[in-house]
């Protein structure tokens, strides 16, 4: 479960990634002493010392850190600039703005709002759209706003027009909760957010409708999800977070869809909350994540 509110206040997420060479702990370190922050966790890798590149991911405590984290910021830019470094600085007691998509299957997108009424993910969720009615009561029944924006198979740029009209300046990223249309390059220019999305970890095999009957006809011993970031290269974003079942010739292609929907649930919700909470570095077209 994630760490109560009150405890997150005066703390600071750093994430870096950068060039691998001698001296970056040891910056890291010592701005935060100078600062007045200590060091609460760190996690850092490398791909290769000799010339590889770093990543880490260090969380600090600093009393009033709202007050100072502009000359924070500035500290940071003059020191890690020499190092070619990229980074990002957070403060953990804000949560993040998420904002859902899903269409006519509940099982995604009511996790993620049961996850986060019980404290499990540190987001707040300002709305939930679907090109379809079927959820409205569901989602209502958590206090969260629900927008019908009906999706015409000819023509999708009304809809994405009007999503764009509700998230934008509203959210700091959007879930694809099994929102069974796809994305447009525009549309991912425009909302500038991250968006992670979820499906079944077939492919590239059985792609298209109905691929549990057709994994089951193929008599498939394994099946799974895949979340990752979209991209404007369809289902090829970089991956967050898989998990697999088994499964036997004894089962049905509906009962391969019902597990196959339990594991998607688990695994949009670990990349959900490893987002949120600041634990994933996207490098090229894959992903660093300090779980």
């Amino acid at each position: 479960m994630t760490a109560p509110a009150q405890a997150l206040q005066d703390r600071a997420c750093l994430v870096l990634h950068g060039p691998d060479q001698p001296g970056i702990v040891a910056a890291v370190a010592a701005l935060i002493t100078r600062n007045n922050g200590n060091i609460v966790s760190l996690d850092q890798c490398s791909d290769d010392a000799n010339g590889g590149a770093f990543f880490q991911r260090v969380v600090f405590h600093r009393p009033e850190l709202s007050a100072v984290l502009p000359q924070i910021e500035d500290d940071l830019q003059a020191t890690l600039t020499p190092f070619g470094m990229h980074w990002r600085l957070t403060d953990q007691s804000i949560p993040k703005r998420m904002a859902i998509l899903a269409s006519t299957a509940d099982h995604c997108v009511l996790e993620l709002l049961w996850r986060h009424r019980r404290g499990e993910l540190p987001v707040t969720v300002p709305m939930v759209i679907s090109n379809h009615t079927k959820i409205a009561a569901d989602v209502r029944s958590f206090g969260v706003p629900f927008f019908h924006v009906p999706s015409r198979p000819e023509d999708k740029s009304a809809s994405e027009t009007r999503i764009l009209e509700l998230v934008k300046g509203n959210v700091d990223f959007l879930v694809l909760a099994r929102y069974m249309q796809i994305i447009s390059d525009t549309f991912l220019d425009e909302a500038d957010v991250p968006i992670i999305n979820i499906h079944h970890s077939f492919l590239p095999a059985f792609v298209g409708a109905a691929p549990y009957r057709r994994a089951k006809d193929r008599g498939v011993k394994l099946i799974g999800a895949t979340s990752h970031y979209v991209t404007a290269e369809l289902d090829e974003g970089p991956i967050i977070e898989q998990d697999v079942a088994r499964v036997t010739h004894a089962m049905s292609a509906n009962d391969l869809q019902a597990r196959g929907a339990y594991v998607e649930r688990a695994v949009l919700s670990r990349a959900v909350g490893w987002h949120a909470e600041d634990r994933v570095i996207r490098h090229g077209n894959h992903t660093i994540v300090f779980a």
